[in-house]
């Protein structure tokens, strides 16, 4: 899907008005989302709570470093841009950092005049550029610098699958006919269910009686494989049994597919395959810590059931 990854753009306010404007322009050119200060008032605490809510929703944090360090609040003695940059770090956002070459800086106090320059907290603004420049940052020298660097680090972030960014609605696939094999499965499932149930035994003391009953469902339930997830591509789709499709993609069933899948297969997995075997409670899905994608994977149960059907075939050689 054609992600866009929310950009939040941090630096002080009067000083970099012009490098700020061009690092939006360049995150809107690359097809992404920018989000920054100047949507806030500055220097007020209950703003501050606001800016790292917002930082929380950002995919990627950006920083232009001039030759100011801003308003400070007063709990800390920190400038509230640097309060945003450590919050952005405390978090693990990926970030980038520009930072303003010396003679830039001398340049532009000769059009600008020394509002450009801090004299309140000069020692301040030394200890934080120390800190940005020991990470991931670069310099610049114009706005042409400002955009280079957005460009160069939103070409690698755009990327990292870990990353979800937003999506347009029209984007999302339609999965009404998914939706309604699902209930399809289910109705048979149930039926089967309760035809097993009257048939089974009050004494049964192997799974043996369970998995065969499983084993007629996976044989009459067709499952499509996309023509476009074979390699090379098959002129047709191809139909086999949900039994056929199990065993052939044992290993990656039991390791997972994450929601992320690289190609057309992958995607079949998970969202064509997996469903199905999760309808019949032998497969799950679940959102790993840290991770914005999802996973699909053999359960417990699905993994004893396939462990069955290998013994199964090895008995019959």
């Amino acid at each position: 899907m054609n992600r866009k990854l929310l950009v939040f753009v941090s630096s002080t306010y009067k000083d970099l008005q012009e490098e700020r404007q061009a690092a939006v322009q360049a995150i809107l050119k690359a097809g992404h989302i920018p989000a920054g200060m100047e949507l806030f008032a500055a220097g007020d605490k209950s703003q501050l709570e606001t800016i790292y809510n917002w930082i929380d929703e950002c995919d990627v944090y950006m920083l232009i470093l001039g030759g100011r360090y801003g308003s400070t609040d007063k709990e800390t003695g920190l400038s509230y841009t640097e309060l945003e940059y450590d919050y952005a770090r405390s978090k693990n956002k990926p970030f980038f950092s520009v930072v303003i070459k010396k003679e830039a800086l001398e340049a532009k106090v000769k059009v600008k005049g020394t509002e450009v320059l801090e004299t309140e907290n000069p020692k301040l603004l030394k200890n934080f550029q120390e800190k940005v420049l020991s990470s991931m940052s670069s310099f610049f020298e114009d706005l042409k610098d400002v955009k280079l660097a957005v460009y160069e680090s939103l070409g690698d972030f755009s990327l990292d699958p870990e990353l979800s960014g937003w999506i347009s609605g029209k984007e999302i696939p339609d999965v009404s006919a998914l939706r309604a094999e699902i209930d399809s499965l289910k109705a048979t499932n149930a039926a089967l269910e309760a035809k097993a149930t009257r048939g089974r035994s009050a004494t049964k003391t192997s799974d043996s009686v369970d998995f065969e009953e499983l084993n007629l469902i996976l044989l009459a339930t067709p499952v499509t494989i996309p023509k476009a997830a074979w390699d090379p591509p098959k002129k047709e789709d191809v139909i086999v049994t949900l039994h056929a499709a199990m065993l052939q993609e044992a290993d990656r069933l039991v390791a997972g597919v994450s929601s992320y899948g690289s190609n057309e297969y992958m995607k079949y997995l998970y969202f064509s395959l997996l469903p199905k075997l999760q309808v019949l409670g032998l497969a799950e899905n679940e959102k790993p810590p840290g991770s914005s994608a999802r996973r699909s994977y053999l359960n417990k149960e699905g993994q004893r059931y396939l462990a069955w059907l290998q013994r199964k075939a090895l008995e019959k050689k």
